[in-house]
């Protein structure tokens, strides 16, 4: 899989990944690590356990293997979407979200920029766009289709300012569709949630991509 700016043979399709266990505590539990809470987020939150995150991390972060999670979006040329890549470079590791095959509107143009951690790269999303990327239809095709799975691979991309019951009802309906235990659910999502938060006041400038448009 050949991805512009990564080379050639470092990415491949990564899927199939999505629905094992420990993949959500490997991919969202970067939003929690910045030391700002008082209990620590644990992976076992987000379905699986630590030893399924582990095992899955050796896979998520291998440096001869960067997995790439395609999401397509309505109405974009065929093949585009959001492109979430695992860049496994020894030293500078991290997540990326670009925009590929002509996507315009629902995410930022010429989104080529790096995440680290929790990441989120130049793809930013106000709430509206973020449920209209997942649940819309996403012209079928390859790619990670299961909307609960698409809002949750771009919700570290997530900005602005959201209605927080709203919010919180629809992280924690995907997170439990996806195999969170119901009873620590409550737990992750506010973990997740005040991250996003914390980290959107270090942006006030910000604004939506559709912004004036």
């Amino acid at each position: 899989m050949v991805i512009t700016g990564y080379g050639d043979g470092l990415a491949v399709v990564g899927e199939e990944l999505v629905g094992r266990a420990g993949f959500w505590g490997c991919h969202l539990l970067g939003l929690c690590e910045d030391g700002a809470c008082d209990e620590r987020a644990e992976p076992a939150w987000f379905g699986g356990d630590g030893a399924d995150a582990d095992a899955l991390a050796e896979v998520l972060f291998d440096p001869e293997r960067w997995p790439v999670f395609r999401v397509p979006v309505e109405g974009a040329a065929p093949g585009g979407g959001v492109a979430v890549v695992y860049r496994n470079l020894d030293g500078d590791g991290g997540v990326e979200y670009r925009r590929t095959g002509g996507v315009t509107g629902a995410v930022t143009e010429g989104a080529t920029g790096a995440a680290t951690g929790g990441g989120t790269g130049d793809v930013r999303l106000s709430w509206g766009e973020l449920v209209a990327v997942a649940d819309g239809p996403g012209g079928g095709g390859d790619g990670v289709l299961d909307r609960d799975e698409r809002f949750l691979l771009l919700l570290p991309c997530l900005r602005g300012t959201w209605e927080e019951a709203v919010a919180r009802e629809r992280v924690v309906a995907a997170l439990v569709a996806v195999g969170a235990p119901e009873d620590t659910v409550e737990r992750a999502v506010g973990h997740l949630l005040g991250h996003l938060e914390r980290r959107a006041v270090h942006e006030p400038g910000w604004k939506s991509p559709l912004s004036g448009r």
